[in-house]
């Protein structure tokens, strides 16, 4: 009993690790298209310099997993639950780096700034940063309905990201000195796009870890 009480409560120490890490990924989403917005090199410098926080978190979830496993050598669910959290993890590492590259995207506009309308950018930020909290919540929740959700949601993210791209053509056909930005602007998008793309991985994992079957979300 002592022994199961013991991996119940790293099981419970990963879970926190996941939620912090989860609400880390969603800030330094958040502060990089801030920072990209308003040209603040203060915002895009605290997301860049957040980075190897979330890297050592990640590295913590992957060690703990590794001694549970080696100690308790968990079979079943109990070790889907691990194995889970690693690709978790990964995932959010992953979207953490993207959101250094939107940051550093933020100091590379050329001095005439963002080009056009960027309404739909805004909004695939606003998106991919709430996809990133639901899908941590389907973690927690072990909810397939915010798993299928998050999915969902991914769907309007890449339709989001298509007419980034129209409108930067469209941009660049009316502003032909513009290309330089208008395709840093597109660059972001992908950045985003990809971000929405992991946060839907996250939620393949939670349905693979209710139903034991692996879908495809994406």
């Amino acid at each position: 009993m002592a022994v199961r009480g013991h991996f119940d409560s790293n099981l419970e120490e990963i879970r926190t690790a996941i939620i912090r890490m989860g609400e880390k990924v969603a800030e330094a989403i958040g502060l990089s298209v801030r920072a990209l917005q308003a040209g603040d090199a203060n915002l895009a410098r605290m997301v860049i310099e957040g980075d190897p926080d979330i890297n050592r978190m990640e590295t913590a979830i992957d060690e703990l997993g590794t001694r549970m496993i080696i100690a308790q050598q968990p079979v079943a669910k109990d070790l889907r639950r691990i194995l889970i959290a690693f690709k978790i993890a990964s995932d959010l590492e992953r979207m953490a780096d993207l959101a250094v590259d939107i940051a550093q995207a933020a100091g590379r506009f050329a001095p005439e700034g963002l080009p056009g309308d960027i309404g739909n950018l805004l909004r695939m930020a606003e998106l991919v940063q709430r996809m990133t909290e639901e899908s941590i919540a389907a973690y927690t929740k072990e909810s397939l309905d915010l798993a299928y959700k998050t999915a969902q949601m991914d769907d309007e993210a890449d339709h989001l990201h298509n007419l980034n791209l129209q409108g930067m053509f469209g941009h660049v056909a009316a502003n032909p000195g513009s290309i330089n930005n208008a395709m840093l602007l597109g660059f972001v998008s992908r950045y985003l796009e990809r971000i929405g793309d992991h946060a839907t991985n996250i939620g393949e994992q939670v349905v693979y870890l209710v139903k034991g079957t692996r879908p495809d979300l994406n």
